[in-house]
């Protein structure tokens, strides 16, 4: 067999094969289509959907490569190949494809909802511990075994299974038996056993099923072949039918509901808790197309009333279908068109109080794998369900399969917000990273044409927004949900990167966080240019230099202000040598220190002690000088004066000499270390200011005439209003 890339002319045999794809004899199909030679795009169209039908993804894969690939393709052609290449597990290969629908489709909700979570797959196959003991039921058979639905005591299900029939049939889409609905009792570990027909009479001769009852089991709606009649195009389609138990314990004459018609199909019906709300799924004309979820009221007098399309909410251009309705509000139901693993995925939404719908949520894995995952139903507790897979590890076609849920789904508010630059232009393509408060990423969204972006996340939270676009500097924004608003706006403006630009972090000086709410005033010395800015909670700034180019010179003048914490005023020069971001605190240090009260909460300086007859500075007193130093040169202002002494022996004369020596090596030291050396003088008091008894005649041991040797220090002047001193040596020098 050879494929063309462009329609040609049918041949005879093509035309034959064709007439089996549309009577869905799919196997017929692909023998007919595999013998001949020069298959048309439609052709191999048809040989790949119909492996795909049959479950030979990898085939369809092959010829829906040819199909994408093809001069007269369409854009569904690419979504269907990326579908199957999903399938066969191929996920990275799959979004290409995907761009490439959305590339050709760009307002198809399918390619919207993949261009804005790729990569999703990624989260999605991760087991978050929801759903546990996912077993294969043992009931299974090799043939089609789905849709479970839960029947008083027991469990109901459609199934293919051959029973004693006289007629054998063949339902010609996958050769096996047509579909009968089939009982069977349930055990507390969630196996089934003792499948029985539920009803020859309604079981007729071809499908029934699935079904759906009423709370007491009393009353049931299932699917069924339109047996009156065919569409316009010679399609047998499906219906619905309802039927109740008499009062023998026997179930009416099916009878059809309204929404039945020739030309489209009805199907997989599911009810409220209250018996009064019908959901189902149907192709009829008005749709946002393939299949949808519609619903429908109970009128007053028992009928029901008009069928209602769900919305762009939950249908999408692709199919959903197989409805299931939680007493806790909860609509759980299959879809190929919102974001999955590959084929049908099982995804739940909450329908409100108030009408409106959350988010569609993906329920994720293990429940959802890359072939088809459907007709999920779940216990009034939340505890116990199944749903229906044509899994590899299968036992037939389809298979029923038992789970246990561990944890609740949760549905919280909507946060959305539009990029956009600072002059409010919409910025299609940034990507925008939800984080929560601990500053863990939660979801990540890359804006479409419109700019917008979308979350749903719990209520009483905050959150912050991180936004990144190529030649932008990022942005970011907070919010919270802890509101009365069923909806969160919170924008994200982006500034254009004009190829230079500084960017200064401020942030505490002993903890090194940053420092949000820090006044900066930040003047250009070159053009006299000024600037306030306050720094947001992650402390830093950033300024495009759209007035500066390559080699230019930079001179900056940054003031820093914030309440509790001393004022810096620091000078930033540079050379714009190359393109990119100037980091200011990678060259000054931004740090600002909380303000304090008195120097001792800074330092704590002890007086220095000489030995006798000396004045050479010892060891142990250049380590209280080195404070002096390191705390002058942190406040330049600060004016101090040395107080030197010494003890009651010798001269007068000879101790305010010696004191004077004393005083002046310790300036001399300081002087040589710090900023200004004008701010520190020394003066000597010789032994007018004792500490102790020990004047002239009175005998004293050495311990008490060192403790006159003494060099003390008095802060004259802080150099600002907001740093205080207390002196504690206030008798060691002139008032």
């Amino acid at each position: 067999m050879t494929v063309m890339t462009a329609i040609g002319q049918k041949s005879p045999k093509e035309l034959k094969a064709e007439k089996y794809f549309e009577r869905y004899s799919y196997y017929k199909a692909i023998e007919r289509y595999e013998e001949i030679d020069g298959l048309s795009t439609e052709g191999t169209r048809n040989l790949a959907e119909s492996y795909r039908r049959t479950g030979n993804t990898e085939k369809a894969e092959e010829m829906y490569s040819v199909v994408a690939g093809a001069t007269d393709n369409g854009p569904e052609d690419l979504f269907m190949y990326a579908e199957v290449l999903k399938m066969n597990g191929k996920h990275k290969q799959a979004d290409v494809w995907m761009e490439k629908f959305h590339e050709a489709e760009s307002t198809d909700s399918r390619g919207v909802k993949y261009h804005n979570n790729l990569g999703a797959y990624e989260k999605l196959k991760k087991d978050e511990g929801r759903f546990t003991n996912v077993l294969d039921l043992s009931i299974n058979s090799e043939q089609e075994d789905f849709g479970a639905t839960f029947y008083k005591n027991q469990v109901v299900f459609a199934s293919s299974r051959e029973g004693v029939k006289s007629i054998r049939r063949k339902w010609n889409w996958n050769k096996l038996p047509f579909l009968d609905l089939y009982v069977a009792d349930k055990a507390s570990d969630n196996e089934l056993s003792n499948p029985t027909q539920l009803s020859k009479k309604l079981n007729a001769k071809y499908h029934e099923g699935p079904a759906v009852f009423s709370q007491d089991g009393n009353y049931m709606i299932f699917t069924r072949n339109n047996y009156g009649g065919k569409s316009s195009e010679g399609v047998v389609k499906l219906q619905l039918f309802e039927s109740s138990l008499d009062a023998e314990g026997k179930w009416s004459e099916a009878q059809p509901l309204p929404y039945n018609n020739d030309e489209y199909s009805v199907g997989h019906a599911a009810l409220s808790a209250d018996g009064n709300t019908l959901y189902f799924s149907s192709d009829m004309p008005g749709g946002k197309g393939g299949v949808d979820i519609y619903m429908a009221e109970k009128n007053s007098d028992g009928t029901w009333g008009d069928a209602k399309n769900m919305g762009e909410t939950i249908n999408t251009e692709g199919n959903e279908m197989f409805p299931f309705i939680h007493k806790e509000g909860l609509l759980f139901f299959a879809s190929d068109g919102h974001v999955g693993l590959g084929g049908l995925d099982v995804f739940v939404v909450q329908l409100k109080k108030d009408g409106k719908l959350s988010k569609v949520k993906n329920v994720g894995y293990p429940i959802n794998g890359e072939k088809d995952d459907f007709a999920f139903i779940i216990d009034q507790n939340m505890e116990n369900g199944y749903f229906s897979s044509n899994r590899g590890e299968g036992k037939g076609d389809d298979d029923i399969f038992s789970f246990k849920m561990t944890k609740p789904f949760t549905f919280g508010k909507t946060l959305k917000g539009v990029t956009k630059d600072k002059k409010g232009n919409i910025l299609a393509g940034a990507q925008v990273v939800l984080k929560d408060a601990e500053g863990n990423e939660v979801e990540t969204i890359t804006t479409d044409e419109d700019g917008t972006y979308e979350f749903s996340v719990p209520a009483d939270k905050d959150w912050t927004l991180a936004g990144t676009k190529e030649k932008y500097f990022d942005g970011d924004n907070t919010a919270s949900t802890a509101t009365d608003e069923e909806v969160v706006v919170a924008d994200l403006v982006l500034e254009k990167d004009p190829g230079l630009s500084l960017y200064a972090l401020v942030t505490d000086k002993k903890t090194g966080d940053p420092l949000e709410g820090v006044t900066m005033t930040i003047v250009d010395n070159m053009t006299g240019k000024e600037e306030t800015f306050t720094t947001p909670a992650t402390g830093d700034y950033r300024r495009p230099l759209a007035d500066k180019k390559l080699n230019d010179r930079g001179s900056y003048q940054i003031i820093l202000q914030k309440e509790g914490y001393f004022p810096r005023t620091v000078t930033y020069n540079t050379e714009f040598d190359k393109e990119g971001q100037y980091d200011v605190h990678g060259t000054i240090d931004l740090a600002m220190e909380v303000e304090v009260k008195d120097i001792s909460e800074l330092v704590q300086i002890n007086p220095i002690n000489f030995d006798l007859n000396k004045y050479k500075i010892r060891p142990d007193a250049e380590v209280e000088l080195n404070k002096i130093v390191e705390v002058m040169n942190k406040y330049p202002n600060m004016v101090v004066e040395l107080g030197s002494h010494t003890d009651s022996r010798g001269s007068d004369s000879y101790n305010r000499w010696l004191s004077d020596k004393r005083a002046k090596a310790s300036a001399a030291y300081i002087k040589s270390k710090i900023t200004n050396p004008d701010n520190i003088y020394g003066k000597g008091y010789g032994e007018s200011k004792l500490l102790n008894h020990c004047k002239n005649g009175v005998k004293c041991d050495e311990a008490d005439h060192e403790k006159n040797r003494r060099t003390e220090f008095k802060v004259i002047s802080t150099g600002s209003d907001k740093l205080k001193v207390n002196n504690t040596s206030t008798d060691s020098f002139d008032e």
